[in-house]
């Protein structure tokens, strides 16, 4: 029996997740934080408003749906343009299609990009008119930060909305809905999931809705030809589909959670034995190796820090290591790591020192580079006093300066970000900064009198 006979007649051979896509708002699931009911995008749509955006958010987070969905409920003429496969002719030949478009139709375009930051610059340089005059409404979609991937002329020109991984709610609810559905989804088929099936599938998929839907369809298929009158998703089948060991946790996936702080935590207590048990109990279980190796790094981050420098180091090459290696080989380095850091001095100065920067910079804003450390490679720049009184600290003894590099805003106003302990390295860093404090307090006591 073919996995699709059953579905009410109906012979639609594309993949579950590309026939279960939200056909308007209301069947979208998740991103509340941008689609609520008051949000600045929802009011654009019933308004018939939309404006350009970019929709920045990881694989499978429903940037291509949410453009679609868009377009229908705007009333706008949908293009989809890959910025893999097309150049600035292409460009060319859709803006001249936008214009015929309004002109006989009174109809906007909209056009939406996906990978937007695989443009070149003179790729982004030829939207900019068109997107500034509203001849296009432009939706570009990335996995990358839009910061460093799309130019400044056309990134304020848009808006970025920040799609976020969907929850295991969500995705249990997407998962549900595929099953159910008889138009679209699996409902013709009268297959039932078992709910350890679907804790496991909403695991696995990591956010990602499509992966999710791709599990689900596999599983069925396995499920839909066994015998019995009966036929459900079992874990066995999921296990079989995706490739992928179930966790040996609770259904709940809390025990996920509670290992990995376990981790944590006996990292931060500095007990090697206890860490390697908790690492231990993880890898057995089925965890990805890969993600305990990203914990790691972040812990050499945020509870060593510069108290024992070298614990990114060891991380990173640990991470690099299992790379090489795979398992169970490469699992030792993972080891490694892990009683290095349990072992190391531990300082969270820059996770505090990093916290306070972003509520800081929250609150004030982009503030103005001070003109004296700015670069003045123009003869204008110079003559509006760019890089003036700038002091080269190699010209002075122990290639130290008293000068201020923070914006005037903050010059004694909580500028002081990083406090460094008195635990490992960070006890010579503290020494040297005080040292350094010393002299500027000198330097500014000398400049008042």
């Amino acid at each position: 029996m073919d996995l699709f006979d059953q579905q009410d007649g109906k012979n639609d051979n594309r993949p579950l997740a590309d026939r279960m896509r939200p056909r308007c708002l209301e069947e979208y699931v998740g991103q509340g934080h941008i689609l609520g009911s008051d949000s600045l995008l929802r009011r654009a749509v019933q308004e018939d408003r939309l404006f350009s955006v970019i929709f920045w958010g990881p694989p499978g987070s429903g940037k291509t749906t949410l453009a679609r969905i868009l377009a229908g409920e705007t009333k706008s003429h949908f293009i989809s343009f890959s910025a893999v496969l097309s150049g600035v002719k292409e460009i060319r030949a859709v803006v001249d299609e936008a214009a015929e478009l309004w002109r006989l139709h009174r109809r906007r375009m909209l056009l939406f990009v996906d990978e937007i930051h695989r443009f070149n610059k003179a790729q982004q340089d030829a939207f900019l008119p068109h997107v500034e005059s509203g001849l296009i409404t432009l939706i570009g979609a990335t996995t990358e930060n839009p910061s460093f991937e799309v130019i400044s002329p056309l990134l304020s020109r848009m808006r970025v909305l920040t799609l976020k991984p969907f929850t295991e709610e969500d995705l249990a609810r997407i998962v549900r809905a595929a099953i159910a559905d008889r138009e679209r989804g699996l409902g013709g088929l009268g297959l039932e999931i078992e709910p350890e099936a679907l804790t496991h599938i909403v695991w696995s998929a990591d956010g990602d809705a499509r992966a999710a839907l791709n599990s689900l369809e596999a599983a069925a298929s396995l499920a839909n030809e066994t015998a019995g009158e009966e036929r459900r998703i079992t874990r066995a089948f999921v296990e079989e589909a995706i490739q992928k060991k179930a966790l040996q946790y609770d259904k709940s996936g809390e025990e996920h959670y509670n290992l990995i702080s376990a981790l944590h935590k006996s990292l931060r207590g500095s007990d090697p034995d206890a860490a390697l048990y908790w690492l231990g109990r993880m890898l057995m279980a089925g965890e990805d190796p890969l993600y305990l190796a990203r914990r790691l790094v972040r812990f050499a981050s945020e509870d060593v820090g510069n108290a024992d420098p070298r614990a990114l180091t060891v991380t990173i090459d640990a991470m690099q290591a299992y790379h090489f290696l795979g398992s169970p080989e490469g699992e030792l380095a993972l080891a490694q790591a892990a009683v290095y850091l349990a072992t190391a001095p531990k300082s969270n100065a820059l996770y505090v020192g990093y916290g306070q920067v972003k509520a800081t910079i929250e609150k004030t804003g982009t503030l103005p580079v001070p003109l004296h450390i700015r670069n003045a490679p123009t003869k204008l720049m110079k003559e509006l006093d760019y890089g003036k009184g700038y002091r080269y600290a190699h010209d002075f003894a122990d290639a130290y300066v008293p000068q201020e590099y923070l914006p005037d805003e903050l010059r004694g106003k909580g500028g002081r970000f990083y406090r460094p302990t008195d635990r490992g390295y960070e006890k010579i860093i503290g020494e040297r900064l005080d040292y350094w404090r010393k002299i500027r307090e000198a330097n500014d006591k000398k400049e008042k009198s």
